[in-house]
């Protein structure tokens, strides 16, 4: 009897033991088939798992190199300004409206190109912008009149609107905690064209001419064109738009080239039908966040292409000193140092330029503290600061003082304009979901000209006949600007990309 009742709590562990072995087998099997077909993952967690690593560093070189080719084709009107004056005898509004004129081929054609990006590909539209835009710049060089110069500058213009593709392209393609602070630093490729303009019409314009300027201006934009195949289409637009087979591949190419992984799973996203239409920005989710960002755009475009211009004014005229009562005094032979043409116009001295170029690396100067901002006050109060500091240096402008300071004037001025562009172009290309993202900056960039269009007429006209007033216009403008920023109800820091409206 002792032996049955051992043998009996013998089975009974042995019993349990099995049960216990085979428990496990039983529940692993359907968890992980079950697992593996209902694993999905979007395109955004993608971009997150895979990181940032080399494709996004290729990323960065070529479409921030759009920013080099903007700039020298936006640029090249405040170089050239003094010479086509003197070589065609214009007037200050005739010099005006070929800036105004680049910046309305700008407008149109932004709202167009935002359209056909949402709809087509932000790829497509950036490769035949350059193709545009460099054709028309060649054709400038050879313009027999003034007529023909504003025209063909317009059709620039409208070109280089859809340069603002590439910014889309690198913000949907970086992680949520890299965009921060790799965006901004996209100021140095336009830092980059604008210095190479200004030195190379230092050299080129009392040489060969301004027409030589024109075709070395047009080259780095015909060079990028063919460095354009090696980024693919935005992964988000093509899930957009149902295509996840292309975005598939994109995503496991970049993956592959950043030595990184993919997520586990399907690739699913919902698709939008409806992409690209005017009146989704005019939805009550987004139409305050829409009106704000408008104003904010037109502010800062102003106060931008303002300060540009109004420096080359200063520069080739010397308002700050010579004027009084707000009217602007005749500069006699001895007081300017400058080179006085034949028709009775101001050519840039070697000294000019010195002082152009000095002003212009302000634009990167204050990239490291505009950096700091975005990502730890965040977009509304870094850009609400910027704002408020541009009008309080403009109206600095107003006193009279050595070219050390105005230097230093100019400077902080252009430091301060470029953290205000830096942090709107952000914001904007954050806030609206992708279906919609291209038309949202496109609008923006389209409306902003504007006050581009509008800045001419204050910087080379209106301060010729009252400078003080000129300032305290573009000043009161950056405060309406600033107050706009302050109250903008949506904060974008840390916020991982839309996908859906």
């Amino acid at each position: 009897m002792a032996e049955n009742e051992k043998e009996g709590t013998t089975a009974i562990p042995l019993e349990e033991m099995g049960t216990k072995l085979q428990e496990p087998a039983k529940e692993q099997k359907p968890v992980t088939i079950s697992e593996a077909e209902q694993k999905t993952f979007t395109v955004a967690e993608a971009v997150e798992t895979i990181g940032f690593g080399r494709f996004h560093i290729a990323l960065f070189m070529i479409m921030g190199s759009t920013g080099v080719t903007e700039a020298m084709e936006i640029m090249l009107i405040a170089v050239v300004s003094p010479v086509i004056r003197c070589e065609w005898q214009l007037q200050n509004w005739q010099v005006a409206l070929v800036t105004t004129m680049v910046f309305f081929g700008y407008m149109v054609s932004s709202v167009i190109f935002g359209v056909l990006a949402d709809r087509y590909g932000r790829w497509k539209i950036l490769f035949f912008s350059f193709i545009w835009g460099g054709y028309f710049s060649l054709l400038t060089s050879f313009s027999p009149s003034y007529i023909w110069f504003v025209f063909l500058r317009t059709m620039v213009g409208c070109g280089v609107s859809g340069h603002a593709q590439g910014l889309i392209i690198k913000t949907e393609f970086l992680p949520t905690k890299y965009r921060g602070y790799m965006l901004p630093l996209s100021q140095v490729f336009w830092l980059t064209g604008s210095l190479l303009i200004i030195g190379l019409a230092s050299v080129i314009n009392p040489t060969i001419g301004w027409r030589w300027l024109v075709r070395v201006a047009a080259l780095p934009g015909i060079i990028l064109i063919l460095v354009f195949k090696f980024i693919p289409e935005s992964a988000r637009y093509n899930v957009s738009c149902g295509n996840e087979k292309a975005a598939l591949a994109t995503l496991q190419w970049i993956a592959k080239m950043n030595r990184s992984v993919m997520p586990e799973g399907k690739l699913v996203e919902p698709v939008d039908q409806k992409r690209g239409r005017l009146k989704d920005l005019m939805n009550p989710k987004y139409l305050r966040t829409t009106l704000q960002i408008w104003i904010i755009w037109l502010t800062i475009s102003f106060a931008y292409y303002g300060v540009i211009l109004a420096s080359a004014e200063l520069l080739e005229k010397n308002l700050v000193c010579s004027t009084e009562g707000g009217t602007v005094k005749e500069e006699t032979g001895d007081t300017f140092e400058g080179i006085r043409s034949p028709c009775f116009c101001h050519l840039f001295a070697p000294s000019d330029y010195q002082i152009m170029f000095i002003s212009t690396v302000g634009e990167i100067a204050l990239n490291p503290l505009n950096i700091l901002g975005i990502n730890f006050l965040g977009r509304r109060l870094s850009l609400a600061i910027t704002l408020g500091c541009t009008a309080v240096f403009l109206l600095l402008l107003n006193i009279c003082t050595s070219n050390v300071g105005l230097i230093g004037f100019l400077f902080m001025l252009r430091a301060f304009v470029a953290a205000n562009f830096n942090t709107i172009y952000i914001y904007t290309a954050e806030v609206y979901p992708t279906p919609m993202r291209a038309l949202g900056l496109g609008i923006s960039g389209s409306l902003c000209r504007i006050g581009a269009m509008t800045a001419p007429f204050i910087a080379q006209v209106l301060m010729n006949a009252s400078f003080l007033g000129a300032l305290c216009l573009f000043a009161s403008v950056c405060v309406v600007g600033a107050i706009s920023a302050f109250t903008l109800p949506i904060e974008t820091k840390g916020r991982a990309l839309q996908q859906m409206k």
